[in-house]
């Protein structure tokens, strides 16, 4: 009984000391009505609402011959959409529904040009809400295409592989590109001997122009000829080269400006030789004149006076002086004969002399009127300077014992018009005898 009491006040002890501790405690009391809930963290899934595309490729590279199915997706029902393509090749298409991007390569669309290869077809492509046209993508991919069949591309000039020309001529043409896979991008050109050409060949297209000087043969080739060696060398963007030689073979050629100028220089000589020999003609004719005149009044007087003298010697009705002054005229006529041959002897030396002149201008003018140039490519035109160097040599020689004066006061026209008189080409010209 006592151990029971014992064991009672424990207990009654413990009780109390456990309200006594928990009446000490310095924490306030809040009344059940003004307690906050404290909040909880919690991760809140964010709702996708912007249309996508999700598996789109920017840039699609396909071979010759393959096929192309491609499934696009979006992050919403594929069944209340449509899909679209714009600017697409020819033989892609996308399946409307389902957005399933399909595409065979064939080769033959290549081969006929509908297609290219290494091109960049940039196709645009979009989805669109059959329901809400607002939402809608509008997006773009890039579609390259390629071959492992290479077709070369050839460089090939407008002239065949050998051009034969002649000094002064020019050579022109064009760089044409026969492009095959790849294009040709540049052109360089070199040749077998240093050349100026008139133009610069960087690519397709550009025109060469070349003139082959009249020195460019030299005396010691053989065959009076040159070979030239001109190589076109087209290069792709990938280095892949084709070259084009073309043999040109240069002849040797007249210079026919130097030609020309030679051929003006001779004719302008002899214009200048014959003006002066007319100048000669005009003087010499002159001297002839008046000799001839001076002759024709002795030879009139004596004639005037034999024919007084035999008037009066034969006249019955005068008396003995006058048949004696009749008988003295006659005499004195024939004295003036010598008396002619003294004072102006016949010019046969001076007449002779210039029937020569005169035969000499005459024949350098028609020289010059016969060897005269068609053109500035007259084929004859050596052969003509050289006749007429020869003529004017001949004709120096020929009167080199006749002393040819420089023109002076008189005028070309003056001289012409004096040498193609009408008296004067009837004074020289040449008659025909009538034989008896």
């Amino acid at each position: 009984m006592g151990r029971f009491r014992v064991q009672f006040l424990v207990l009654l002890l413990c009780i109390l000391g456990q309200t006594a501790f928990s009446q000490s405690d310095s924490t306030p009391r809040v009344k059940p009505d003004t307690v906050k809930p404290v909040g909880i963290d919690t991760l809140v899934e964010k709702v996708d609402t912007t249309l996508r595309i999700l598996n789109l490729n920017p840039y699609i590279t396909l071979h010759v011959d393959s096929t192309l199915n491609y499934k696009l997706d979006i992050n919403r029902e594929s069944r209340e959409y449509f899909w679209f393509l714009k600017n697409a090749p020819l033989g892609l298409k996308i399946n409307k529904d389902n957005g399933i991007l399909t595409f065979k390569a064939e080769k033959s669309f290549f081969l006929s040009g509908k297609l290219k290869y290494d091109y960049d077809y940039r196709v645009s492509l979009g989805v669109q809400n059959t329901q809400n046209p607002k939402e809608r993508v509008d997006t773009s991919f890039t579609l390259v295409f390629y071959s492992t069949d290479i077709i070369p591309s050839l460089v090939k000039p407008t002239v065949g592989s050998m051009l034969t020309v002649d000094e002064g001529d020019t050579v022109s043409f064009q760089i044409q590109c026969d492009n095959g896979s790849f294009p040709i991008e540049r052109v360089s050109f070199f040749s077998s001997l240093p050349l100026k050409p008139l133009t610069t060949i960087h690519g397709c297209d550009d025109t060469f122009t070349w003139v082959p000087s009249y020195d460019f043969v030299k005396d010691g080739d053989s065959a009076k000829v040159k070979v030239v060696m001109l190589n076109f060398v087209g290069a792709t963007k990938f280095m892949v080269r084709d070259t084009a030689t073309i043999k040109v073979v240069v002849r040797n050629a007249l210079n026919y400006p130097y030609a020309v100028q030679e051929h003006a220089a001779i004719a302008k000589s002899i214009s200048t030789y014959v003006l002066q020999l007319k100048f000669v003609f005009l003087q010499l004719d002159k001297t002839v004149k008046k000799n001839k005149g001076a002759r024709t009044t002795f030879d009139v007087t004596s004639a005037t006076t034999a024919m007084t003298g035999t008037v009066l010697a034969t006249s019955s009705t005068t008396g003995s002086s006058a048949a004696n002054m009749g008988k003295i005229l006659p005499t004195v006529g024939v004295t003036l004969v010598p008396v002619k041959e003294a004072v102006s002897p016949t010019k046969t030396y001076d007449q002779n002399q210039a029937s020569l002149v005169r035969g000499a201008i005459k024949r350098l003018e028609y020289m010059l009127r016969d060897n005269a140039l068609i053109g500035e490519r007259d084929p004859d035109i050596t052969k003509k300077t050289n006749k007429l160097r020869d003529e004017l040599q001949a004709a120096q020689v020929q009167l080199v014992d006749i002393p040819i004066e420089i023109v002076n006061g008189i005028s070309e026209e003056e001289l012409n018009e004096y040498f193609n008189s009408p008296a004067v080409n009837k004074k020289y010209r040449l008659s025909k005898k009538k034989s008896k």
